[in-house]
């Protein structure tokens, strides 16, 4: 079994980058509904595989209300990482208001069934020209 400093190392070493769009046509703002998609590209710095088993995000809209979402894999999928390979997916939320923001973590296991977090940082969701 690895050392807790080594499973935040390995957290550290998956690198999450996100990419995010505001969907116009899927969005009604009259009726508080902001549809975005976001892709998550998470590429994988660690010297051995790694295998996301769950994600859990806080996602949280202008009004400060915070929805938090948990389950197993992402797009249905428990993808394992090589060493220096990425994983990309394309998912999505729907806020109340234009503006808001998504963070959370994966959780990961190595080959040999250590568990580890890897975080995802804070990004925003927003419409064009909601923030000044």
């Amino acid at each position: 079994m690895m050392s807790e400093t080594d499973l935040i190392q390995l957290g550290d070493q998956v690198l999450i980058e996100v990419e995010t769009h505001y969907l116009d046509k899927q969005s009604d703002p009259d009726s508080k509904r902001f549809v975005f998609s976001y892709r998550i590209t998470i590429t994988n710095h660690n010297p051995i595989p790694v295998q996301l088993l769950n994600r859990q995000w806080l996602i949280t809209d202008g009004n400060q209300h915070i929805q938090e979402v948990k389950g197993e894999g992402v797009v249905g999928e428990q993808p394992v990482i090589e060493p220096e390979s990425s994983y990309s997916y394309t998912s999505g939320a729907v806020l109340a208001t234009s503006v808001g923001s998504m963070q959370g973590h994966y959780e990961m296991s190595t080959n040999e069934g250590d568990l580890f977090k890897a975080p995802i940082p804070a990004f925003t969701l927003a419409r064009p020209n909601a923030l000044h």
